[in-house]
């Protein structure tokens, strides 16, 4: 997709420098800032510091991590301590612990190391190529919701949350594809985007990305989306998510449930589209799902720009105030009118969920 006109993707291999180059979310929409990943820390401190973020985008910076990390390392018990340091950097986002599996699978040891080397960017690159197209397969079936839609209504409202548009993938992004697509089909679309605090990844990220795409947009604040709903101004939902349960079961950012919960009393859609790796196979109970708690800064301090053009942080809470801060909630199955995949619209049960493995 595109930034001031010209395309880019989140995450690339740079042949000519040998290394991995990154858009640091952490500057947009201010300053548009690449930075180099060149060894396994700096793919500890993107993920953590959620320079890059996103369960796609984490997956496939987690692939190039391993990549860097052997050829740094080049030692199998180092190897196997590095995977552990990525999966440690985000607990719920299963595309993480789902790329570095599939990269440690790679590694043989009684091949050369060149050899290994060569297979491990490859294999990165490659998780990347499918990305793209398993999030425009998303974006094709859930253009199909929205076009039903539009023969019926003349201009179609989405409401969104936090940012699952191509900044948390590779390009295209998983709830932004459906909307994308549709722009392109020249139907008239307006996005309703929620600021999603702490971190506002949908006022700084998603609006950021729907204005370079030239989608009519609204900024919200997180509780706004009911009155919207009540009103008749939202004929659906589309979010995302960091992990889905092989039952249906929703973990994403904070706030989504209470989204869910809205739709439901006003009989409104609310679609999460997903690629298949965000499916996790092991666990059935939400419950069990390992909610990340965040530092206490993120609620306490707000980043901007001031009138000089310096991106500057300011403390916006009482130091002595108390602060809780997970990162993402849990939405049960029966809320979820539909998931939206890159293998096909299904309904969020353990029975259809199921069938994707065979397709």
């Amino acid at each position: 997709m595109k930034i001031n006109k010209k395309n880019y993707r989140t995450i690339w291999y740079d042949k000519k420098e040998d290394n991995v180059k990154i858009i640091d979310q952490t500057q947009l929409p201010h300053k548009l800032e690449i930075v180099s990943l060149k060894s396994l820390e700096d793919t500890l401190i993107a993920i953590k510091n959620m320079q890059v973020r996103g369960a796609p985008l984490i997956g496939a910076t987690a692939a190039y991590g391993i990549y860097l990390a052997y050829r740094e390392l080049s030692n199998k018990t180092k190897i196997y301590e590095a995977s552990k340091k990525i999966k440690s950097t985000r607990p719920t986002a299963v595309n993480l612990f789902w790329a570095v599996d599939k990269m440690m699978k790679i590694i043989d040891l009684n091949l050369p190391f060149r050899e290994t080397e060569k297979k491990l960017l490859n294999e990165a690159n490659k998780l990347c190529e499918e990305d793209i197209q398993n999030c425009k397969k998303i974006g094709e079936f859930g253009f199909e919701i929205i076009k039903k839609i539009s023969e019926r209504k003349k201009e179609i409202n989405v409401l969104t949350h936090c940012n699952a548009g191509w900044l948390a993938t590779i390009d295209w992004g998983t709830a932004t594809a459906p909307i994308y697509l549709a722009k392109k089909n020249n139907l008239n679309i307006h996005v309703w985007v929620d600021e999603t605090r702490p971190r506002n990844q949908g006022a700084l990220l998603t609006s950021y990305e729907l204005n370079n795409e030239n989608i009519n947009n609204t900024v919200i604040t997180d509780n706004t989306a009911g009155l919207l709903m009540q009103r008749k101004e939202i004929d659906l939902c589309i979010v995302g998510a960091d992990r889905v349960t092989s039952n249906g079961h929703v973990a994403n950012k904070i706030g989504t449930f209470l989204k869910a919960l809205a739709a439901k009393e006003f009989n409104i859609p609310f679609y999460v589209a997903v690629p298949y790796s965000t499916i996790d196979w092991n666990i059935k109970n939400f419950k069990d799902i390992i909610i990340e708690e965040r530092d206490e800064s993120e609620l306490k301090q707000i980043k901007g720009i001031d009138d000089s053009n310096k991106i500057r942080t300011i403390n916006v809470y009482p130091s002595d105030s108390k602060v809780y801060n997970p990162a993402f909630d849990l939405t049960p199955n029966k809320f979820i009118t539909n998931l939206i995949t890159n293998k096909g619209v299904i309904r969020p049960n353990e029975r259809d969920i199921i069938k994707l493995k065979n397709e």
